[in-house]
């Protein structure tokens, strides 16, 4: 069976990284094996079909190996009403594929520590990933929805809810990521005051006992998780959070790096027969960048994504850290994007410019 890496680059900025990774994506799916295809998706599809995600494209998605998303939005449809809107896409891509776990990998780059706003002696050397639950918790709990009290009055309602299952699944994610780094995984819970997370910290628990008996597991309520990032974040290495913690946290830690362009993001499924995982990969910052209307993007992101996506869903890992280890060369050697510090002496260069450099590294 042929697999596919599908192509759905969405909007400005988020398409034109698509479009100038495109060499990049030809020369790697060559090299491991895998066809190419694309697709429209927010905006785009909103202009070409009249809603953000066709039932073709969901098709197509659900054939694929994975997907390589760029961003969507933009102010030109910020006046539909909310569940046409662009971003109506990737929710429906998330909850069809049954996304679960979003792998957040936070690192920073010694040419490009000056880009963070804490001292270097706090953050040089950090990397982390941050393990979100995607799919379940406050953001999709029943019943929900605003209503009127016999009184008058209005009242808002959100169901936090979690099964087994759905902390298990996502909890072996995360101690399967830190089974190839130190081994070590913190779960950030609010044990004292949510009865879901006492069960979150039970099942998390339970799991690293009965299969994971290696890995150091530790607990910390997300307030002090908060505080320790302003403090020390590379104590941490794995974090293992729920949904609406995670999406917190995840954005806070991609901000100590001071460049969020350059980070990557997964969101994946079950493990298939042959031990590898169907995702979505994407640059971090694609909705950063609408709301910043970033006009030169950085697409370095895109290609760690796409390094991600040979590791989780072709793999492929020794390409992938070799497409890694090109990105990281491309800095050493003094070149920078539109949107980094820029030292005397460093070669700034266009979106497409900076891929060519990535490619003839690879080849």
């Amino acid at each position: 069976m042929t697999r596919t890496l599908l192509l759905l680059p969405g909007d400005h900025p988020g398409a034109a990284n698509i479009q100038a990774i495109g060499k990049v994506v030809e020369h790697v799916a060559a090299e491991v094996g895998f066809a190419v295809e694309s697709g429209l998706v927010g905006g785009a599809s909103i202009d070409a079909y009249g809603v953000p995600i066709t039932d073709r494209t969901m098709a197509r998605a659900k054939a694929a190996t994975a997907i390589l998303y760029g961003t969507v939005g933009g102010p030109k449809w910020l006046s539909l009403p909310n569940d046409r809107r662009p971003s109506m896409g990737s929710h429906r891509l998330r909850q069809e594929l049954n996304l679960y776990a979003n792998v957040r990998p936070s690192a920073i780059y010694d040419e490009l520590i000056d880009a963070s706003s804490f001292k270097p002696s706090v953050v040089a050397g950090l990397d982390l990933i941050v393990v979100r639950e995607l799919v379940g918790g406050l953001y999709n709990g029943k019943p929900r929805g605003i209503e009127t009290m016999p009184d008058g009055q209005r009242r808002g309602l959100n169901t936090l809810t979690y099964t087994s299952q759905e902390i298990r699944r996502v909890a072996r994610v995360a101690f399967e990521c830190a089974a190839e780094r130190s081994g070590r995984v913190c779960s950030v819970e609010k044990t004292t005051m949510i009865d879901t997370s006492l069960l979150w910290h039970q099942e998390a628990k339970a799991l690293r006992d009965e299969e994971f008996p290696n890995i150091d597991l530790s607990h910390m309520t997300v307030d002090a998780v908060a505080h320790e990032l302003t403090l020390n974040p590379r104590q941490f290495d794995v974090l293992l959070t729920d949904n609406m913690f995670g999406d917190i946290l995840s954005d806070a830690v991609a901000g100590i790096t001071g460049m969020v362009s350059m980070l990557p993001s997964a969101m994946l499924t079950d493990k298939g027969a042959d031990g590898l995982r169907f995702g979505l990969y994407h640059q971090m910052n694609a909705s950063l960048a609408v709301r910043a209307k970033i006009d030169k993007p950085n697409p370095l992101g895109t290609l760690l994504a796409l390094a991600m996506a040979l590791r989780y869903s072709f793999g492929a890992p020794a390409v992938a850290k070799r497409l890694e280890q090109a990105v990281a060369g491309l800095l050493k050697d003094g070149i920078r994007s539109h949107d980094m510090p820029q030292p005397k002496g460093c070669k700034v260069l266009s979106a497409a410019e900076l891929c060519d450099y990535v490619l003839a590294k690879l080849r």
